[in-house]
Order: C-alpha cells, then sequence, then structure tokens
C-alpha cells in the first residue's frame, strides 16, 4: 500500500468526513434493526412472469423493497432472471430456504445471494472491438470471413488460402 502526506488542514477534512460516514452508516445500520437490505438473485424465471408477481413469491417471507427482471435490451425480452430487495438479511434468508427450488409457473426457481456488481468494460455487454469487417467497398455487413458470393467462384481452390 502506497502512503503520501497531506496538508494538515486536508488531513483534517478528510478525518471529518470519515468519522461523519461512520455516524451515518451506524445510524442507518440501527434504523434497520441492524440488519441491512439485502439483495437476491432470482433464476430461472418464466419468461411470462412480472414484477408485481415475484414480488406476490417473495412478500409472505418479509418486506420487498424492490424487484428487477433483467430483459435484453434490444427486444425488451425477460432474460429469465432478476434481482429482488429484501428489508433485511432475516427475511432474505427465509425467502432464500424457503424458495430455492421451488416451482413458480412451471419453472424451478434457483433464489440465492447476488454477488456484488462487477464493472464491465464498455457500453456493449464487456465484448472487445467491434463488428464489421469483410471486403473493402463491399457495401458494409460480414464478419471478417468472406467465402465469396455470386461469380465468385465459391468454395475453396488452391489459391485461396494466401
Amino acid at each position: 500500500m502506497q502512503s503520501f502526506l497531506l496538508p494538515a488542514h486536508e488531513a483534517q477534512r478528510l478525518t471529518e468526513a470519515v468519522v461523519q460516514l461512520s455516524r451515518i452508516n451506524n445510524e442507518l445500520s440501527l434504523s434497520h434493526g441492524g440488519n441491512m437490505a439485502k439483495k437476491l438473485y432470482v433464476g430461472n424465471l418464466s419468461y411470462n412472469i412480472t414484477e408485481d408477481e415475484i414480488k406476490d413469491t417473495f412478500s409472505p417471507f418479509g418486506e420487498v423493497t424492490s424487484v428487477k427482471i433483467i430483459t435484453d435490451a434490444a427486444t425488451g425480452r425477460s432474460k429469465g432472471f432478476g434481482f429482488v430487495e429484501m428489508a433485511n438479511d432475516e427475511d432474505a434468508d427465509k425467502a432464500i430456504s424457503s424458495l430455492n427450488g421451488t416451482t413458480v409457473m412451471d419453472r424451478a426457481i434457483n433464489v440465492s445471494e447476488a454477488r456484488p456488481q462487477t464493472e464491465r468494460a464498455g457500453g456493449r455487454g464487456g465484448r472487445p472491438g467491434g463488428g464489421g469487417g469483410g471486403r473493402p467497398g463491399a457495401g458494409g455487413g460480414g464478419r471478417g470471413f468472406d467465402r465469396g458470393g455470386a461469380g465468385s467462384g465459391g468454395g475453396r481452390n488452391k489459391n485461396s488460402w494466401r
């Protein structure tokens, strides 16, 4: 770990900010009965289930603070999984143990504690590079593996791989 020196007034302001954040964290923890909200992963969902139906499924185990079904950006269709946030750890743990493996809308759902979200590169699903490719001046398209087309003879010949 690298250390560095701050001017005294900056160090004092930083220390005060850390103390204030610690107080806020303690107040939030106490206001939730010592338990912060817990996010759950819910997998193998029916593509037709709604967020309200998921909330109704989890509500008997405690307060549901949010529900989010993950959808495909291009089509808007459900990807078959989502996240449920429960108000406290105990209720979330009850929901996990009670609902994991149960059948909801003819599908055995998977319920577990959600892992922290990892940072993804770029805004297009984290895939490196771009699309495109193909022959220059051929009107776009292709993926860099054009095999010829009408009038090109198609197929492989003795010079096709040079």
